[in-house]
């Protein structure tokens, strides 16, 4: 008793959390001290001190160690670091304390997750009558410094344990090869039943050598590198119950002799590159849980599932399984787990109408077809139900909402119509997440909606609901979070609203709103600052919101993105706005804001996006601008000259086209661009923390889209796919010489200076641009050759070079030639294909002459222009009709451009999948 109360007292812990050191008192009967064992001699030899929140450290002097008749100790979950108690800082961690050789008598010993690290003493090796060992820890997970067998190592640690039956060493660093660590265990340990080296840094293969290890029957080796088949040896453990390979770099063709192990009950090869179709089970197989997620597998499912009644959990997602989903599948009695999403099963849903303790179906992103089953009454447990993106139509069972245990409903991207009713009773209240997007729902929202007290997710984007929603209703969700009704054709009932004409009810835990594209007319409240306070993303584009932005917009101390484009907006822009150093998305596009932009943009600015297109800005832009080092979107129209040297290394995109800016282009600013001077795989690297400006706020995402001019085409990007960067400088008044420096931005996909007044000849640099496919200098005064580095631009797919001085020989390659005569017009001292004029002919006559009999004067301009264009339609008609192979060409390289610069549709029901939503959510 006194050795226990020296123990308590060199111990810091929570005396608020703790059950059972706060019961050890010399008043109290030491037999009802929690966590302690004593024998008959009322000599302790047990002591479970796990997850009793105990911080701080203890010594070789500590007299835990003068416990000689312990047998079992467990101090798992615990942070022994003399720090703050783990995880709650951000480092704590300890070597393991000398001492722990003299508990000669130890059978069990747990110190997993205990905030140690460091070299495990050698002294273990010497507590021969040790049967389980757990060292294991998660701390890896988080970046916290971890265990590790380096000197001993693990033939030295195990070398005496001749007892053992369980050794748990997850997370400890290891670093052996398998012929090195198989061969440490099957020397050492010939009793072993239960190995677990997951997260160990062991590499392969698996050596045959582990087979000597007759008695195991758990096998957890998860999250290493073996890059080898999986070992057909394993097959041969008779008691083998447990064999988690998940993330192990397996390779090869399904396993089928381990799937014929009648004792096996949970088999884990996940995320590996595993392939094949499933073999048959056998008849009397013990397999309960069945995780195949994340690998190469394909086919449809066996009929044979079906004899695997002890089944309780299946994860099939993310393979390319196909085919029905068999009813022997979905009626096994005891199923409560069923994942089989992202694959490509298609058919009807099935009714799973023996498998009652289901407690999750995920069915979603497949080729599912038909109606929800309407008699799902008897699945009583289910708490998840996920089918989105399918290809489901009929109704919306009312019934579905009746599951007494139902917490998450998602049904998105399907085709399901008709009205949206809710059947409620006293269950109801258990939804959390209802998800419907992107069907084709119609009529009002049902005020039922409102009686669903728990929901924190209601996603009903574009739909087609209508009619007036009362906004103030929405109070009664007290726990929303996420709020989109985005898409639809909803108006504002402004007579009902408690708040007058103001579009918001009082929210205090939205994170994420919604509203854009509707028909909402009204303007946005003075004191709309208070009803977003948490708000991360807040919407209102394509509406008809009128008034004034309320500078109380910046009480929103949380806001990242922030969207109003295409409404009538007017007035200011709160100059708050400019100066904010929370916001990420700022898009005022299409508004008729007016008057200058105000403030200054923070030393700390954030933005990422900034769009201002389309309103009646004036005045210059601000330099400060210069402090968004973060942009990779500018986006402005507005009449003033650009700020001289900005530096925005993560510029994507940068579109000043159709105003009346004037001056030199500076080759300064162009080499602090880094995005567009990275290659491809570099421009990739620089933009992957967004991957294209796909900005995620927990389960929030955001999409830019962008319309750029290129090819004389309109394009509206969303920029979910490829690294696209583009510059379009187009009819403005820029003068002076092409900057050599812009050669240097060898990302660039897409270049448009056309319609200026540049000047001097094009940069020969320009031909590094290797990634570019499209490429518009017409309308200057450019002088000169062509550069005959133009001839390494392999992927240019347009060019206009029209109307300008360019003089001499078009350079002869594969690429400059396939380019129609047009590209190369008005530019008259010009000459070699694809032009008619030969490099040897005289001068053309001038454009415009008088015939010798009628005194008339014919404008030469016009009628040649007239002329090229029905030439110019049947040098492209023409060979696209009669000459296969021309027509071959030129759809697979328009077909490969398209592909690289708009968004892919795709086929199957990924292809089906609606693209009217910009904002996602998951």
């Amino acid at each position: 008793m006194s050795l226990l109360l020296r123990l308590k007292k060199t111990l810091k812990f929570n005396v608020a959390v703790s059950n059972k050191l706060v019961s050890w008192n010399r008043s109290a009967d030491c037999s009802s001290w929690g966590g302690v064992t004593w024998d008959a001699n009322g000599h302790v030899v047990g002591l479970d001190l796990s997850s009793e929140s105990i911080s701080g450290g203890f010594n070789s002097s500590s007299s835990l160690f003068s416990l000689q008749y312990l047998q079992s100790l467990n101090l798992a979950g615990n942070s022994f670091c003399g720090g703050l108690n783990w995880p709650n800082n951000s480092f704590c961690s300890s070597q393991i304390p000398s001492g722990f050789d003299r508990l000669a008598n130890l059978i069990y010993l747990n110190l997993s997750n205990s905030g140690f690290s460091g070299q495990i003493p050698k002294e273990f090796s010497l507590l021969t009558s040790l049967v389980t060992i757990d060292f294991s820890s998660l701390g890896y997970l988080i970046g916290f410094p971890t265990l590790k067998l380096e000197n001993p190592n693990l033939r030295m640690l195990v070398q005496n344990l001749k007892e053992l039956r369980e050794l748990h060493l997850n997370g400890v660093d290891i670093s052996a090869e398998g012929k090195e660590w198989c061969q440490a265990l099957s020397s050492s340990v010939p009793n072993l039943q239960v190995l677990s080296l997951s997260s160990c840094h062991l590499s392969g293969p698996i050596h045959s050598s582990l087979q000597k290890l007759r008695s195991l029957s758990r096998i957890r080796l998860d999250d290493n590198n073996f890059a080898a088949p999986v070992p057909q040896f394993l097959a041969s453990f008779s008691n083998l119950t447990h064999l988690q390979l998940s993330s192990c770099g397996l390779t090869g063709t399904f396993p089928e002799k381990i799937i014929q192990v009648t004792t096996l009950q949970i088999l884990d090869l996940s995320i590996n590159l595993l392939e094949d179709s499933l073999p048959e089970f056998p008849q009397n197989g013990s397999l309960e849980t069945l995780v195949l997620s994340d690998t190469k597998l394909w086919g449809k499912l066996p009929n044979s599932m079906g004899n695997l009644k002890k089944l309780t959990s299946i994860e099939l997602a993310r393979c390319h399984f196909s085919g029905p989903i068999l009813n022997s599948v979905a009626n096994l009695p005891q199923l409560i787990y069923l994942d089989l999403s992202e694959n490509k099963f298609s058919g009807p849903i099935p009714s799973f109408s023996l498998s009652k303790r289901l407690t999750e179906i995920n069915l979603s992103y497949n080729n599912l077809m038909g109606p929800i089953p309407f008699h799902w009454e008897q699945l009583v447990n289910l708490m998840n139900l996920d089918l989105r993106y399918n290809a489901i139509t009929g109704n919306l069972p009312p019934s579905l909402f009746s599951l007494p245990s139902l917490q998450r409903l998602r049904l998105d991207n399907n085709q399901i119509s008709g009205q949206f009713k809710i059947l409620l009773n006293a269950s109801s209240s258990r939804l959390s997440t209802l998800g419907l997007s992107s069907n084709n729902l119609k009529g009002p929202i049902p005020d039922s909606v409102f009686e669903l007290r728990c929901l924190s997710f209601l996603d009903l984007s574009s739909n087609k609901f209508n009619g007036k929603i009362e906004l103030s209703k929405f109070k009664k969700l007290g726990n929303l979070t996420d709020l989109s009704l985005s898409y639809n054709n909803l108006s504002i009932n402004a007579t009902l609203c408690n708040l007058s004409p103001s579009i918001l009810p009082m929210f205090t835990t939205l994170s994420y709103v919604d509203y854009s594209n509707n028909s909402f007319t009204s303007s946005i409240p003075e004191d709309i600052g208070t009803y977003i306070f948490f708000t991360i993303f807040f919407s209102l584009s394509k509406n008809n919101i009128t008034g004034m932005i309320p500078a109380s917009i910046c009480n929103a101390s949380y806001l990242r993105v922030l969207d109003f484009s295409d409404n009538a907006l007017s007035g200011m822009i709160p100059s708050c706005l400019i100066g904010n150093e929370i916001l990420e998305v700022l898009n005022l596009r299409r508004n008729k804001l007016s008057a200058t932009i105000p403030g200054e943009f923070s030393g700390n600015c954030l933005l990422r996006t900034l769009d201002l297109n389309g309103n009646l800005l004036e005045g210059k832009i601000p330099e400060s601008l210069a402090n968004c080092k973060e942009l990779e979107l500018s986006y402005h129209e507005s009449h003033h000259r650009p700020h001289s040297n900005p530096t925005w290394p993560l510029l994507q995109i940068i579109d000043l086209a159709s105003n009346n800016f004037t001056g030199d282009l500076s080759g300064k600013f162009f080499l602090t661009w880094k995005a567009m001077r990275a290659d491809k795989d570099g421009a990739r690297s620089e933009l992957n923390h967004l991957q294209l400006q796909v900005l995620q706020f927990g389960q929030v995402y955001y999409q830019d889209t962008v319309t750029v001019t290129s090819k004389g085409l309109e394009m509206q990007l969303v920029k979910i796919l490829t690294v696209f960067t583009a510059i379009d400088f187009s009819f403005n008044n820029f003068q002076g010489e092409i900057p050599e420096a812009m050669g240097s931005l060898i990302s660039l996909y897409a270049l448009n200076l056309s319609h200026n007044a540049l000047t001097g000849q094009i940069p020969s640099s320009l031909g590094k641009l290797r990634q570019l496919e499209s490429l518009d200098l017409s309308q200057n005064s450019l002088r000169g050759e062509i550069p005959p580095q133009f001839v390494s631009l392999n992927f240019l797919s347009f060019l206009n070079l029209s109307f300008n001085q360019l003089e001499g020989e078009i350079p002869t390659g594969t690429q400059l030639q396939t380019f129609l005569e047009s590209s190369y017009e008005g530019n008259k001292e010009l000459c070699g294909p694809p032009l008619k004029r030969k490099c040897t002919d005289p001068s053309p006559p001038t454009s415009e002459e008088t015939h010798p009999d009628s005194g008339m004067k014919i404008n030469w301009v016009y009628i040649g222009a007239e002329i090229g264009f029905v030439t110019g339609i049947g040098i492209v008609i023409g060979p696209l009709v009669l000459w296969r192979r021309w027509r071959r060409w030129y759809y697979t390289h328009v077909d490969r451009l398209l592909l690289r610069i708009l968004p892919r549709q795709g086929g199957g029901v990924h292809g089906r999948r609606r693209h009217r939503s910009q904002r996602q959510r998951l």
